[in-house]
């Protein structure tokens, strides 16, 4: 197995590319399946999320294209990568640009529920298209894009595709693109008719096993807090209220939004994002979270899946999930790459017979205490207490309306609801400033537990 990107084949300007962001040795699922793809072989990779899976896929990517001598067509891209959500467009896209940068390529991002103006403008010159499957549909049909000089088609995050119902759109964008372009495949399991995607598109492929979603992370400690109903709130307020980034997750919409604007009001700086935010709200309030101006956010399953933040060092399942795939998934969202972290799972009397068979699902063997709020554990879980904050009103941001895919954003845009954001309040005082360097990455692969600042750390961060 390659120790480095150079021993793995990577052309020269990209390896200076990623070192020059810190980025000097590969992840696993990199170093196992770099030299297939650069080869131009159709390539499985499976690996939770945080395992590096979008460095691994991006390098070979605009490896084939800089070879290619062709010149460009208006509305012609030469290379496709499919995801099943907005932020997941744009955290591809921010790994993808400064490596095609390097060679001369150009980027774009076709999702929903922004105006398809400028995506339509970007892509009379686009080499790559980071893209929902609903969205490019909707422009290929108004004539904005063509898909028959595709060479590499990428599918990220494959199974959440399917989770996401997005597999008929999947396949009819397949079918525009060339038969013997190359296929890269990216998910954490093969189930919920990824096979079919496999079967039907992809050429004797290699498949690469690395992390699997199923399999334990060792640096990943799992508890379980049996409560009282009448408590949980009160519980959950403490859980959030610790220095460092925390994620709480609710099953609901309304949920999430609401809890949000509880903490808020009680000092606790926190952002929602869940499916009924307008795109620039859900922008905001992952950019408030991702540069740590707000240490807490809410979220549903959206974030479970293709939201890569790093030193996130508590995840609260506030609401336990319905599945045992959707609990892993979300507590992927802390220790990764390498890095410690802490999972919570809040259980009143009538779940615990769920949570029982959920964790067991799961292949969890979690820590069960009975707690109060006072309770030493909890303080033990949260760290330092963060000092309350008080916060003037958000702007109000529009939602998506009922009915609009959430995923994909489809084409068409509906009336705002007009409603708040949730969230609360921007916090008082200047913005933090920007990303650190590279992204908001630990430096190398160490990890590191529940350490402060994250100025200056230069990994592959959410480059992942």
């Amino acid at each position: 197995m390659p120790a480095t990107f150079a021993e793995a084949g990577v052309p020269e300007a990209l390896v200076r590319s990623l070192a020059s962001r810190g980025i000097t040795e590969p992840f696993p699922i990199q170093a196992v399946t770099l030299p297939d793809s650069l080869a131009g072989r159709d390539v499985i990779g499976r690996g939770r999320t945080g395992s590096g899976k979008t460095v691994a896929f991006s390098l070979p990517t605009v490896a084939v294209l800089a070879a290619d001598t062709a010149p460009r067509r208006a509305k012609h891209p030469r290379a496709l990568v499919l995801v099943p959500t907005r932020e997941l467009a744009a955290q591809v896209a921010e790994t993808l640009n400064p490596l095609a940068h390097a060679l001369h390529l150009k980027v774009a991002v076709i999702h929903g529920g922004v105006g398809a103006g400028p995506q339509m403008k970007a892509l009379v010159t686009a080499d790559i298209v980071v893209a929902c499957p609903g969205r490019l549909e909707d422009l290929i049909q108004q004539g904005g894009v063509s898909l028959d000089r595709i060479m590499v088609t990428v599918l990220d995050e494959a199974d959440h595709m399917a989770d996401l119902g997005f597999l008929p759109s999947v396949k009819r964008l397949l079918d525009r693109t060339p038969l013997g372009g190359q296929r890269l495949l990216f998910s954490a399991t093969l189930d919920n008719g990824v096979d079919v995607l496999v079967k039907r598109y992809l050429h004797s492929p290699v498949t690469h096993s690395v992390d699997s979603a199923e399999s334990p992370v060792p640096d990943m400690e799992h508890h379980v807090l049996h409560v009282g109903a009448d408590a949980k709130a009160t519980i959950v307020r403490l859980m959030a209220s610790g220095r460092e980034r925390s994620l709480l997750f609710t099953r609901t919409k309304h949920g999430a939004k609401k809890l949000a604007q509880q903490l808020s009001r009680q000092g606790i700086p926190a952002v929602d994002l869940h499916g009924n935010l307008s795109q620039n709200a859900r922008t905001r309030n992952l950019e408030l979270f991702t540069t740590g101006e707000v240490k807490v956010l809410v979220a549903t399953d959206i974030a479970a899946r293709g939201i890569h933040v790093d030193d996130i060092t508590l995840v609260v399942h506030v609401d336990p999930p319905a599945e045992h795939k959707a609990f892993l998934h979300r507590s992927g969202r802390t220790a990764r790459a390498g890095a410690e972290g802490t999972v919570v799972t809040i259980v009143t009397p009538d779940q615990r017979r769920e949570v029982e068979q959920l964790t067991r699902k799961a292949g969890i063997n979690p820590k069960v205490t009975a707690v109060t709020p006072e309770h030493p554990l909890i303080a033990q879980l949260t760290g330092p207490v963060a000092p309350l904050r008080e916060m003037p009103a958000m702007p109000v941001a529009p939602q998506t309306p009922a009915g609009t895919r959430a995923g994909s954003g489809g084409g068409r845009r509906g009336q705002s609801a007009g409603a708040r954001s949730g969230g609360g309040a921007r916090p008082g005082g200047a913005r933090s400033g920007g990303r650190p360097q590279g992204g908001s990455g630990r430096g190398g692969h160490a990890g590191g537990g529940r350490s402060g600042s994250s100025a200056g750390r230069s990994s592959q961060g959410r480059s992942r």
